[in-house]
């Protein structure tokens, strides 16, 4: 690790422990949805007054609902429709973490680019986990897929600090393993701070720990899992790991041999999984 990664390291450590690292909110609209969401009462056209205030977040959730993935015979273009046919509790989650693209954006165009590098590989990794959940869990889809688009939430307050260091952001060598390093413990404190429930909090920091052996079957290791996939047939070190050592893979019943992509039925599951969040 270079010096730099080092000081860097040291600094956003003593932030986190000090609570003087100042953590992302959700943009208003995610606070708005989940407020309502904890409504017990909440009816769908309260829920679609609140989305509809929004008008790209509220043609998201249609294109969503009519995607190969959740269509039925029968379009739906009207977003009480698209709420009905979801449900409010998946909507409420999918509204969450479509409403999150709106804070990966940056001042600089490095860092813009590496935020958008960030938030299309959890959308990758989040419609895989959609896909992994519905076919061999019986968990939420919706809780997935949350989960794997907020999975590398630690990353943003780490390049917002990186636009701050010229020196860090020109060296991307050590901005990538500070991010390595750090972004997990800062991850699960952000979703600490939005009151994220306890079995999606544990995701950024946990879903690494590939000899993690839960008694049962979570949303960790559904992220995990979905992030090993994600890499198939690159080159990248977690394709060198032997994943039959990896007990996420016995959990979800899945071979840890098996190319969900050379599945056709998967396969075209998961375009339609990760077209449908992007």
């Amino acid at each position: 690790m270079s010096k730099l990664a080092e000081k860097v390291q040291a600094e956003l450590i003593q932030a986190i422990e000090n609570d003087e690292l100042v953590l992302p909110t959700l943009p208003e609209v995610a606070l708005r949805v989940r407020e309502a969401a904890e409504d017990p009462d909440i009816g769908i056209p309260a829920l679609s007054k609140v989305i509809g205030n929004d008008a790209a977040l509220t043609a998201r959730i249609i294109k969503v609902v009519n995607s190969p993935l959740l269509r039925t015979s029968r379009e739906i273009t009207d977003l009480q429709m698209a709420i009905g046919r979801l449900g409010i509790n998946y909507t409420c989650n999918l509204a969450t973490g479509l409403a999150m693209e709106q804070m990966f954006q940056a001042t600089s165009d490095v860092v813009d680019r590496k935020m958008r590098e960030v938030w299309n590989k959890s959308t990758e990794i989040a419609g895989i986990c959609h896909v992994l959940c519905k076919s061999y869990t019986r968990l939420m889809p919706d809780q997935a897929t949350l989960a794997g688009l907020v999975h590398q939430i630690g990353v943003l307050p780490i390049l917002t600090y990186a636009e701050d260091n010229n020196a860090l952001l020109s060296d991307s060598i050590s901005l990538n393993h500070v991010i390595e390093q750090i972004h997990p413990i800062i991850g699960d404190k952000i979703l600490r701070a939005w009151d994220f429930p306890e079995q999606i909090t544990l995701v950024p920091s946990l879903h690494l720990d590939f000899q993690r052996d839960s008694a049962k079957v979570d949303y960790v290791d559904i992220v995990q899992v979905a992030t090993l996939q994600s890499y198939l047939g690159s080159e990248h070190p977690y394709t060198q790991l032997d994943w039959n050592l990896v007990p996420a893979f016995a959990k979800l019943g899945l071979d840890p041999n098996l190319d969900m992509h050379a599945d056709e039925d998967l396969s075209a599951a998961m375009e339609a999984a990760m077209s449908m969040l992007q």
